[in-house]
């Protein structure tokens, strides 16, 4: 169900949707019509489609015949479109799913559309075809260009993530809003739905600190509104709050925040927002309401001065029946609900008017604290001076006829047939029966025009059963047009104090009781004189707080001297006093002078304070992009070699940019001078460079507890911007270090793993390598016949299957083969003991050496060979037999030589025919990188 919305003067249109608890969907709806203000209705499912299912109905604020009604994404996307009122409608297909609008300010045709996949679309057409202006936008963070502050009134703000998940503030223009057509007026990234247009002021929230500018300048603030006046309302909770704000009120720039409240309390409305509990009173200004929690009790305050004092309610004098209720302050008052209401139908816990001043309807209780129990309704016609109850049930109270008249009807909750109207600002109230049958009211529509007063009354009588819809015209209930007579003055005050706001103002009411109905040029105040200035329209400036005895002195964090530091030499700056008066206080004379900041020339000092910083905020560049710096200063020292002298430079939105050459970490220093002294300002950047490679370079063998040197070699190479992770044996937990070099020592013997991952920029690359740990060995290193370096291509999967035959052709006990990169081709063997045999250490060196006189006899005698392809035969040569312990530290080692292992109990001498290899890396073609001649698969003729 969707209650009625406001049309033209005659015009209503009411969407109903039935909702299938069954299946929890919608599954039809209908669309209501009303061209006599309510009385009668037309269906209109036949002008959108008899089968059509709507879910959303949309009106152009600045051109009301023109309507908008969205189809259900369930059934299908659409869009159909009235320029008459709803009379009649033509439908366009979408290709996207619209979960919400907004309409342009001033512009009629333009709309924002935003889809169920986080896009946003521009129409300029009223919505007949449409554009796509950005991905992955916040929802409800998008809006409209402000009049008379952005240039373009096409202009979009918006709240929008990046690829890797962040959070930008970003403006393009709504049909031109390519990437080289976006603009980024905040230079960092932003809090997730923190982006709040609203008049003059853009609020965005970064970390814990949220900052509101205006369309033109940065200012400063937390949750927030914005007065008539320019002043910002900010509510900012503190690390020990926890449902509790404290409220700070800015200048009229929104600048300077001072303290008007702790501990505000806050309310969790049904969408599981939280709603500060504060009311601005409409029709008089600096007039507001709050509720307070101090001493673990909520008690409600009111402020006639825009928070400068606080006072709590004083509660009724008698009760309904004329009981006198005996409530003393300050242990005892009046506390309200000051809840606005999430239905736009119903009036809320608390209500007034702009043109009814001084009348306050609200839901409260009376006692030591606000509660929410045996609440029922009070109201006052003096601005909260003095109060009255009205009913003892909680009810929805509306303004007829301008505030001349009020009228009530219980809460939803509780089925009615009456309505309750008051024309003497709620003292009797009458009775009026408007439904034969008692009615949930959901809501009233009140549609007060020139020429009519009509309210309309929309429920059900069951929970299960139709909308009902009952018209009143109240017209009747006034005799006559008001005229002078009518009228009575009335003087505003705070405890009989008439000056509120520096202003003794006098109003014009309609005198209580008179059934006459209120003209359109019914002026509400009557004169407004200026008072001499007291101490109470002053408030705490920036900075300050007000003491026991009510003075206002400077905060412990506060340096009231640093506020002329910011300005320089031969210009003015403003001196506090420590007071400001209260925004849109007209007192005059009196203590104004005493207390207003006094205009003093900046003195001179030398440069202080200098900040610099890069203009993304970030601490990190990539390599031979260009970073921009952002500082006050007369010289740049990038660190790199490179320095930049300015003269008279100030803060420049364009900022100094620099492309650095080569990666590492930079000392960027400025430099601020004159004849007084010197200041200067420091911050290091990391100027990094994606790893595209890294080679682990281990020893094949290593002697048990023995210590090793194991390096990572990473291209390209640069200094002090890596990160290296190691994993040594066993270990599950890395060793981290800068250098790309560690030693270690291996306690057992066998084979063992290390691995590296290597970090820079944004990139991981990782190797590992195999390492054998003994108490000792043998190595031989290997050369080949010349014709073998005709046939390599020095590729990883080649030295593979080299060693493999070398493994072939010798038999023997623990044989690890180790193939270089490079040419000419040469390998090392390696000879190790079985691992259980090496407790018998002489005997197994015995064994090894004859193995080894055995294999350097056969390698000698030119008797290990292997046939490469068929007439190509290849020759294995005894270069030099190094003694145990040994392992080659030679240019040739390499960690992508193969290393392989063998365990086998005989010697034997063999000739292998290797014809064709299967392997290829994934993505290489199979012709490429081969031994001999195509991979595919490879046979072998031993021979013993």
């Amino acid at each position: 169900r969707k209650p009625p919305s406001p049309r033209s003067l005659a015009v209503i249109l009411i969407l109903t949707k039935l909702y299938d608890f069954h299946i929890g969907s919608v599954t039809e709806s209908t669309l209501w019509r009303s061209t006599d203000y309510g009385s009668t209705y037309e269906r209109m499912n036949d002008k959108v489609g008899s089968k059509t299912v709507l879910s959303y109905l949309y009106v152009c604020p600045t051109n009301k015949r023109k309507i908008m009604v969205l189809t259900d994404p369930e059934f299908e996307s659409s869009v159909l479109i009235s320029t008459d009122e709803g009379a009649s409608f033509q439908k366009y297909r979408l290709s996207f799913f619209v979960l919400s609008l907004l309409f342009h300010p001033t512009e009629e045709d333009w709309a924002l559309a935003y889809s169920h996949d986080q896009k946003l679309y521009s129409s300029v057409d009223f919505g007949r075809k449409w554009q796509l202006i950005h991905e992955r936008v916040t929802p409800n963070r998008f809006y409209w260009s402000v009049a008379g502050l952005d240039k373009e009134p096409d202009l979009v703000h918006m709240e929008a993530h990046t690829p890797d998940g962040n959070v930008q503030y970003v403006t393009c223009r709504a049909q031109m809003c390519t990437e080289a057509n976006r603009n980024y007026p905040f230079h960092g990234y932003v809090d997730i739905s923190s982006l709040v247009v609203q008049d003059d002021y853009i609020f965005i929230q970064v970390g814990l600190c949220t900052f509101p500018f205006n369309q033109l300048n940065p200012k400063t603030s937390g949750r927030f509104k914005i007065t008539d006046e320019k002043q910002v309302f900010a509510a900012v909770q503190e690390w020990n709050q926890n449902d509790t704000y404290n409220l700070y009120l800015s200048d009229t720039r929104g600048i300077y925040f001072t303290l008007a409240m702790e501990n505000v309390k806050t309310t969790r409305g049904i969408g599981g927002n939280q709603m500060l509990d504060l009311y601005e009173v409409s029709g008089i200004k600096g007039m507001l309401i709050a509720n307070k929690r101090q001493d673990n009790q909520v008690k409600t305050y009111i402020t006639y001065n825009k928070g400068r004092d606080w006072r709590l309610l004083q509660a009724p004098a008698a009760d309904l029946d004329g009981n006198d209720i005996h409530c003393i302050l300050p242990f005892c008052s009046l506390h309200l609900q000051l809840q606005m209401s999430e239905n736009p139908y119903l009036s809320g816990t608390i209500s007034t008017k702009s043109s009814a001043p001084g009348i306050i309807v609200a839901t409260g209780n009376i006692g030591a604290e606000l509660s929410y129990n045996n609440v029922g309704m009070f109201i006052s016609s003096d601005a909260g001076n003095s109060w009255r109850p009205i009913f003892e049930e909680e009810h929805n109270v509306w303004f007829l006829d301008k505030g001349g008249a009020l009228v009530a009807v219980k809460q939803p909750s509780v089925p009615t047939r009456h309505l309750w109207v008051s024309f003497d600002e709620g003292r009797q109230w009458t009775q009026h029966s408007f439904s034969s049958v008692p009615l949930f009211v959901d809501g009233v529509l009140v549609e007060a025009g020139a020429e009519n007063q009509i309210m309309t009354f929309f429920g059900h009588f069951s929970h299960r059963s139709e909308w009902q819809l009952i018209k009143i015209d109240y017209k009747s209930i006034f005799s006559r047009k008001c005229t002078e007579e009518d009228y009575q003055t009335w003087h505003l005050h705070n405890q009989g104090e008439p000056c509120v706001m520096g202003q003794k103002q006098i109003y014009m009411k309609r005198r209580p009781g008179n059934y006459c109905m209120l003209g359109r040029d019914y002026s509400r105040i009557l004169s407004a004189e200026s008072c001499i200035c007291r101490a109470h329209d002053f408030e705490c400036d920036y900075g300050y707080e007000r003491r026991g005895d009510g003075n206002c002195r400077p905060a412990f964090w506060f340096n009231p001297s640093t506020v002329s530091r910011s300005c320089s030499q031969g210009q003015n700056y403003l001196n506090s006093t420590g007071y400001r008066k209260v925004v849109l206080n007209n007192c005059t004379k009196g203590v104004k002078e005493m207390y207003t900041a006094r205009k003093q020339q900046c003195p001179n000092r030398p440069p202080k304070g200098l900040l610099l910083t890069t203009k993304d905020g970030k601490l990190t560049a990539n390599l031979g992009n260009n970073v921009t710096f952002l500082v006050h200063l007369d010289e740049l020292d990038f660190g790199d070699g490179t320095a930049v002298s300015y003269s008279n430079l100030s803060w420049t939105e364009e900022g100094i940019k620099h492309i650095y050459k080569s990666a590492g970490i930079f000392r960027v220093t400025a430099l601020a001078e004159n004849t007084l002294g010197y200041d200067s300002t420091t911050l290091f950047l990391h100027v990094t460079c994606p790893v595209e490679h890294v080679q682990l370079l281990a020893p094949f063998v290593v002697i048990r507890n023995k210590e090793v040197n194991i390096t990572a070699v990473v291209l390209p190479s640069h200094s002090r911007t890596v990160t290296y992770f190691w994993w040594l044996g066993n270990n599950t937990e890395p060793v981290i270090t800068l250098d790309g070099s560690i030693s270690h020592t291996f306690t057992s013997e066998g084979m063992h793993t290390i691995t590296v991952q290597v970090a820079a920029a944004n990139s991981i690359l990782q190797d590992t390598k195999t390492i054998a740990v003994r108490e000792f060995f043998k190595s031989l290193l290997l050369s080949f016949s010349p014709n073998l370096d005709e046939f390599n291509p020095d590729i990883h999967e080649w030295r593979q299957d080299v060693g493999r035959v070398i493994k072939k052709a010798l038999l023997q006990e623990q044989l690890l083969v180790a193939v270089f990169p490079g040419v000419p081709t040469a390998a090392e063997l390696f000879l190790l003991p079985h691992k259980n045999q090496s407790e018998a250490k002489k005997k197994s060196e015995e064994e090894l050496e004859r193995a080894s006189d055995i294999i350097v006899s056969a390698l000698n005698q030119n008797l290990v060979e292997f046939e490469l392809k068929p007439g190509v035969r290849v020759i294995v040569y005894n270069t030099q037999l190094t003694l145990a312990p040994l392992v080659d530290s030679s240019p040739r080692h390499s960690s992508s030589a193969m290393l392989m292992l063998l365990s086998v109990v005989f010697l034997g001498l063999a000739v292998f025919l290797i014809y064709k290899f299967k392997r290829c890396e994934p993505g290489e073609g199979a012709g490429d990188d081969r031994l001999g001649g195509p991979r595919r698969k490879h046979t072998e003729n031993h021979a013993e």
